[in-house]
């Protein structure tokens, strides 16, 4: 490294940002992911006995997954290089496992490749380090917030041992909180700021276990605060709340929190909790959720969840998609919580859903039958020579619009593929239908079946 690079280096590290000067170099300084760090924890004693194997570090922003690659580099006789996936290519990493070769050829030390957002590399650029992981000639360290199990191929992951960071408790946040505002060496001590008991409640509670963004609240607190009377920067609740304008949301639309969220919005509304749906769609809402895609489960939990217990659960979901659309945000919120609404408050049924699926696997699995003479299209020229349509008896002809006559091909005759249940309207269509299939005698059961009332 020439003179110009290590002065380069050195401004850097003084004008990094609060939370990357911040980091802890030691396992003492590390706070929360107790689960993981613990003194009595497998990655605890890995990192103090300097025998790492390849691990992958999980978790959402601001957990401290580089952090403690951090800390490992530090506490390590290994070679530590780092790269980012976002920028770097394979002709980094042709480097790294080279210089890796050599020195551990020469010098008999291994190294430690530190790959930030590993999963922002193809499939090609993983499978590159395969052998080289195999075989020792680098200790893969990859960290990313995405899912390892669905972003990392599946080799790397055999070879790897994957810890999960969690977000970080308020009492953690706070810890680093005041660590940040006192600590005169790398923290903000200089300033002789002093943050409010309410300040450190609000942010500690408003960054949502991200560090990084208490920690950038803060220092752009003290950075942009005129000191007081008495000569010393305040952090009061007013400026903390000036300093993160809006709450931290876990929320990556092609991420975990995505797939959770949109998972528990639907298991709400199908469990019949619409104060729980509702909370979630809000949660979407909040972390700018395309609309349209909410509109489109809502629409497909009404017919998969609701169905004929509720026909009007359909029309409303479809109704809604429709008009969110046309009316867009914000007005488009309310739309969608009235839909939200009735959808999770209606009667459920899955009968049709289920219907659906029986009669796709008979259709999958048995042989096509020929469709039964009587009800075949009987308009064409050729039709009549082969006796389509011939003793079809037109439903309408009949009492209550109804006549019992073949209608499934031969074999299938007696199958049930709708079944409704005992919920909402499919009680009474239960019933109309037994009545039918019981010949139709007397009165029908409700004759203001299908009457929306």
């Amino acid at each position: 490294m020439d003179l110009f690079s290590y002065m380069r280096e050195q401004n850097m590290e003084k004008e990094a940002p609060l939370a990357s000067r911040l980091r802890p170099v030691t396992l003492d300084e590390v706070v929360g992911q107790e689960h993981i760090i613990g003194k009595d924890k497998l990655l605890y004693r890995a990192i103090l006995a300097d025998k790492l194997s390849s691990i992958i570090f999980y978790g959402p922003p601001g957990t401290g997954k580089t952090t403690l690659a951090k800390v490992i580099a530090h506490t390590t006789s290994a070679e530590f290089t780092q790269i980012n996936a976002t920028s770097a290519g394979k002709k980094d990493m042709e480097a790294v496992v080279e210089q890796a070769k050599n020195n551990q050829g020469m010098y008999g030390k291994k190294t430690i490749l530190f790959i930030d957002e590993i999963h922002r590399f193809n499939k090609g650029q993983q499978d590159y380090l395969l052998p080289f992981v195999e075989d020792g000639t680098v200790i893969l360290i990859g960290a990313t917030t995405e899912n390892p199990y669905f972003e990392v191929n599946g080799a790397l992951l055999s070879r790897s041992i994957i810890f999960e960071l969690k977000p970080l408790d308020k009492e953690d946040i706070k810890t680093l909180l005041l660590r940040a505002v006192t600590d005169r060496e790398k923290g903000m001590g200089a300033y002789e700021a002093q943050i409010d008991a309410d300040a450190l409640e609000f942010l500690a509670d408003v960054s949502n276990g991200d560090a990084r963004a208490a920690l950038t609240a803060v220092e752009l607190g003290v950075l942009t605060t005129p000191r007081g009377e008495d000569g010393r920067i305040h952090i009061t609740l007013d400026v903390a709340q000036e300093c993160i304008q809006k709450r931290v949301v876990r929320y990556d639309k092609t991420g975990d929190n995505h797939y959770d969220t949109i998972s528990a919005f639907i298991k709400s509304m199908r469990g019949t909790d619409p104060d729980a749906a509702v909370y979630y769609l809000a949660r979407m809402l909040y972390a700018g959720e395309d609309i349209r895609f909410i509109a489109r489960r809502i629409m497909i939990c009404a017919a998969e969840d609701v169905g004929t217990a509720d026909p009007m659960a359909l029309v409303v979901a479809t109704s809604a998609a429709q008009a969110v659309e046309r009316i867009g945000m914000p007005e488009a919120q309310i739309i969608l919580a009235e839909a939200v609404n009735y959808v999770a408050s209606a009667p459920k049924s899955n009968a049709s859903y289920m219907a659906v699926n029986r009669a796709m696997d008979v259709v999958a699995h048995t042989k096509t039958a020929p469709i039964p003479t009587h009800l075949q299209d009987s308009h064409y020229k050729s039709s009549g020579k082969l006796g389509h349509g011939v003793g079809y008896q037109y439903a309408h002809d009949y009492p209550h619009h109804y006549v019992r006559q073949q209608y499934l091909p031969d074999g299938l005759q007696g199958e049930r593929f709708y079944e409704p249940g005992e919920n909402g309207r499919e009680k009474e269509i239960g019933a109309w239908l037994d009545w039918l299939r019981a010949g139709g005698d007397g009165e029908p059961p409700h004759e203001s079946l299908f009457v929306y009332r």
